[in-house]
């Protein structure tokens, strides 16, 4: 799936690039539109007690943004375990040139911090990331 976002002024640093931690931000707006439009919001998901905390972050930057630019983030269901999911971003600048790749990674607790078991106690859900991670090995 793919989100778009234009870069803002205050996301550059004093060169006019980019600074590294918004890659991280776009992220995290590219996931949260990704899970919206699956029909399953932050906000859903927190109504039926599932918490998603980012449990790990890894990336790659290939080449510099600047202020103005449109960037496309494909994001994707990289894998999923029951417990633990794994996504994975590719943004793009405007000529389509690879300009950052990235892998968040998550887990699912409830309220107290217990690890759910989504497949017994979110089954609907369970079965979308299984069936979007598959998509993704094909």
């Amino acid at each position: 799936m793919n989100y778009i976002h234009k870069v803002q002024y205050y996301e550059t640093d004093k060169m006019g690039v980019v600074h590294h931690s918004n890659y991280i931000r776009w992220m995290e707006e590219a996931r949260i539109d990704y899970l919206d439009r699956m029909g399953y919001s932050y906000a859903k998901l927190e109504e039926e007690g599932i918490i998603s905390p980012v449990t790990g972050i890894q990336c790659k930057y290939q080449k510099p943004t600047t202020f103005g630019e449109i960037v496309s983030i494909d994001v994707s269901v990289k894998e999923f375990r029951g417990v633990r999911l794994s996504m994975e971003y590719h943004i793009f600048n405007e000529k389509g040139d690879l300009v950052f790749d990235g892998i968040s990674e998550h887990c699912f607790i409830d309220a107290e911090g217990k690890l759910l078991r989504l497949k017994k106690l979110h089954p609907d859900f369970y079965e979308l990331l299984t069936t979007l991670a598959a998509k993704n090995k094909e």
